[in-house]
């Protein structure tokens, strides 16, 4: 029996050895391949270390404007996103109805369908209505295409704080929409941050959708000026895309830093409906 235990520990040990190499291997090869001159698909330790790769894209056509871009998108989508499930979220977890349930199951049927599904009617619409190749456009479909998940996210840490917090607050004369500002959206801060960072992470790493509804190169996100480090006939500068792929993840790493504390917090609830 022992033996057989060792043998399925070792066993798991190695697929789990397996999958982390999977996920490493990719990020070391980034790592390595921009501060190495003759970068290439291996994954090898750089003879020299450089930063001409970084020199070289660190120019406002290749990096500067895209990541502006990137942020203003993502940065766009996200708060609208959050500020929208809050408001959809506050109402399915507070009050009682007969259409919560049907309304969270197309909420969550909403999230399955693929966004490819849906690009050339919603393509389509941007035309009619004079959204195409705009930055708010892209805005609005972003948020729209994160809000369901983000809504679901919303209620059920919503659910976590106790109603009794509100009750109390009501009896002293606040309004609801107060009360999910001064009670609720506080004391759920590690929701909000999770929405926060998966709705920001998700519309960051987005290609097609920014691809198809921008024309205009000097509007395009960093998501898809990547694209032009694939040049034709195959080659590729992989030691400046490396570089850029660097930059490019900056930005969420550093949200995730400025989130970690409430992400790892817990909700500040201990003691708040005792006497």
């Amino acid at each position: 029996m022992r033996s057989q235990r060792t043998t399925r520990r070792l066993a798991a040990d190695a697929g789990l050895l397996a999958v982390a190499a999977a996920f490493v291997l990719p990020l070391a090869w980034v790592i390595l391949s921009a501060v190495d001159p003759h970068a290439d698909l291996s994954v090898t330790v750089p003879d020299g270390v450089t930063w001409d790769n970084f020199d070289a894209v660190l120019t406002d056509d290749i990096t500067f404007t895209p990541l502006l871009n990137s942020l203003l998108l993502c940065g766009g989508g996200t708060v609208l996103t959050v500020v929208c499930a809050a408001l959809a979220a506050y109402p399915l977890s507070r009050f009682r109805s007969r259409l919560n349930r049907p309304f969270l199951l197309t909420i969550l049927f909403a999230t399955c369908l693929p966004i490819t599904a849906i690009m050339v009617p919603v393509y389509a619409l941007f035309v009619q209505v004079n959204l195409i190749d705009t930055m708010r456009g892209t805005i609005f479909f972003f948020a729209a295409s994160q809000l369901p998940f983000a809504i679901w996210l919303m209620k059920n840490f919503m659910d976590g704080v106790p109603k009794e917090l509100e009750e109390a607050a009501w009896t002293d004369g606040a309004s609801p929409l107060q009360s999910l500002l001064r009670i609720v959206l506080p004391l759920m801060g590690p929701g909000v941050a999770v929405v926060t960072v998966f709705s920001f992470v998700m519309m960051w790493g987005n290609f097609f959708v920014p691809f198809m509804l921008l024309l205009t190169p000097d509007q395009m996100p960093a998501a898809v000026s990547i694209n032009e480090f694939f040049g034709n006939r195959g080659t590729v500068v992989y030691g400046q895309l490396a570089a850029f792929s660097v930059i490019y993840s900056t930005p969420v790493i550093l949200l995730y830093v400025l989130v970690a504390r409430r992400l790892g917090g817990g909700f500040a609830l201990g003691g708040a409906v005792k006497g």
